[in-house]
């Protein structure tokens, strides 16, 4: 993204996580930081008892909402129109920081244009979150900083979720809570090395460092390092392999570390499309669902069976170190690569051990060019750190943006529903939410048996009054049927949800909720609504 190259478009916090207890005000939006992140969200709640404004934005009543000054429950979807609304509060008011502005940011004018769609009647209309709590959220943020936000996959996982993610560039721009301490946007990673998977080209796009694809100087430069001929032509992303897969385009796939029997939306699909291939390799530390379909399976080390480093949310790099030996024929990741490459003919795999691979992500990604073994074992660095004498960077955007000019943009933004809405047939919406027990599609932790006693099976969280409306009750099964497939569950009636919502995990093999969603997809970033989609239930 053209505003804030080096952060919003690396998925990277622009802050450190020590930084969100100094913040005055927090906004957290799109995020259930206490069941996804509970160690991070210590820091929010820290800061709320020393006296900090925390705003949550949710359409549920989430745990942080106890912590909460004020609580914008807004529809689903519908986050574009409250961040916008905000905005326009703050400029009518006159608490846009103009100086930052004038000084640091381009666009400013048509951005402002575009406002006037976003009026507090329009914004209540559309959210369902009074007017004058969306003007005093605004104010507070713009008044009383720094002000630092918080979002995760509440935020992307939409049909407009690049949209979202530029409201929220565009709110700190206005307020001028970028490039200094205790600010920022920060998007909390879903899991331990998501962001360093991305860093190091795991994208269809760029090179490791986010270093372009359809660039000539990064095509030339990785040509000249790997000796190979390589494309200018960008990849297809997660979604769109699976449409290629069920097409007949790919016919053989290697997947590592992933369960997407489980976790891809409109997993019906996802699994159907996986049957159709001719020869499916799974690389993975359990035996998942997915590796259950496979024709051939390679067992890996975990975290604690190998060396290596996990880049976090924060962009800090930290070694992991093995601390036992791994299972039977099991080895890790990079040796199991390397092996297959070699076999196939291909040159420089060779590597002796994992610090030569460090070695030449330094030499090729100038975010990493200061990291080595060594300087790690002194502790994490946050890239960017291009030089060995560099200490790393806690703040990004301090002195300019990662744009030609150096200047962020604010972008013009208008709402867009989401693709999929309740209607006559389909009259729930639901959303996926996160436990605080398991990871992800449980594959590592629903083998603890400590967890499993805490949390062993799929609820389905629904509001009182549609539980009364239905005749139903806690604990009974119910089925919950969407346009593309069907599960079962057991009711949790809570006023966590509100009319109209209900709520599931992913977790459970069980009650795959993940058949029920969405496979609409964000124009940009291409990345399914899961957050957001119609369903009807029935009890069983």
């Amino acid at each position: 993204m053209a505003g804030l190259a080096t952060s919003l478009g690396s998925g990277a916090m622009t802050n450190s996580i020590a930084e969100i207890s100094g913040a005055s005000t927090i906004f957290a939006i799109g995020t259930n930081t206490t069941q996804a992140h509970p160690v991070l969200a210590l820091q929010a709640k820290k800061a709320a008892r020393e006296g900090a404004n925390l705003i949550v934005a949710n359409p549920k009543e989430i745990d942080l909402c106890r912590h909460a000054t004020i609580h914008l429950q807004h529809r689903p979807g519908t986050d574009v129109a409250l961040v916008m609304g905000m905005i326009k509060v703050i400029v009518d008011a006159g608490l846009a920081d103009m100086e930052f502005i004038n000084s640091r940011c381009e666009n400013f004018d048509a951005f402002v244009d575009s406002l006037a769609e976003f009026d507090l009647a329009s914004v209540e209309k559309i959210t369902g979150v009074p007017g004058e709590l969306i003007s005093k959220a605004a104010k507070i943020f713009a008044s009383e900083g720094p002000s630092s936000i918080l979002y995760c996959m509440g935020i992307t996982q939409h049909c407009h979720g690049t949209d979202n993610v530029w409201s929220l560039s565009n709110l700190a721009l206005v307020t001028g809570n970028l490039g200094k301490a205790s600010a920022g946007v920060n998007p909390l990673r879903g899991q331990n090395n998501v962001q360093g998977s991305c860093d190091m080209g795991a994208l269809p796009d760029v090179y490791p460092g986010y270093q372009k694809v359809a660039k000539a100087e990064s095509k030339k430069k990785f040509e000249a390092a790997w000796g190979v001929s390589l494309s200018d032509q960008e990849g297809l992303t997660h979604s769109e392999i699976f449409d290629d897969i069920h097409d007949g385009k790919i016919t053989a796939l290697y997947l590592i570390g992933e369960n997407p029997y489980l976790s891809e939306a409109n997993a019906n699909h996802a699994i159907e499309s996986m049957n159709r291939l001719d020869f499916l390799v799974v690389q993975d530390i359990f035996l998942t669902e997915t590796a259950e379909l496979a024709d051939v399976v390679l067992p890996a080390a975990s975290f604690a069976e190998k060396n290596g480093t996990f880049s976090n949310t924060e962009r800090r790099i930290q070694r992991i170190r093995k601390a036992v030996d791994a299972p039977g024929e099991a080895k890790p990741d990079w040796q199991i690569v390397a092996a297959i490459a070699s076999r196939m003919g291909a040159q420089g795999f060779d590597f002796e051990d994992e610090a030569q691979i460090m070695n030449e992500i330094a030499s090729l990604t100038p975010s990493y060019g200061g990291i080595s073994y060594e300087r790690l074992e002194g502790g994490g660095i946050q890239w960017p750190c291009p030089t060995q004498d560099h200490p790393g960077t806690p703040t990004l955007h301090v002195e300019k943006f990662g744009t030609p000019s150096g200047k962020a943009q604010f972008m013009p933004l208008s709402f867009r529903d989401s693709a999929e809405l309740p209607d006559d047939e389909y009259p729930f919406l639901l959303t996926t939410d996160r436990s605080l027990f398991h990871y992800h599609t449980g594959s590592m932790t629903r083998r603890v048996a400590g967890l499993e006693q805490l949390d062993s099976e799929e609820f389905l969280k629904i509001n009182p009054k549609d539980a009364a409306s239905l005749g139903l009750e806690d604990n009974e099964v119910v089925q919950i049927a969407s346009r593309r497939g069907q599960t079962q569950a057991k009711t949790k009636v809570t006023k966590i949800c509100p009319p109209g919502l209900v709520s599931m995990t992913f977790h459970f093999a069980e009650s795959p909720t993940n058949v029920l969603t969405s496979p609409a997809l964000d124009p940009v970033a291409k990345i399914p609504e899961t957050k957001v989609c119609a369903v009807k239930l029935e009890k069983v």
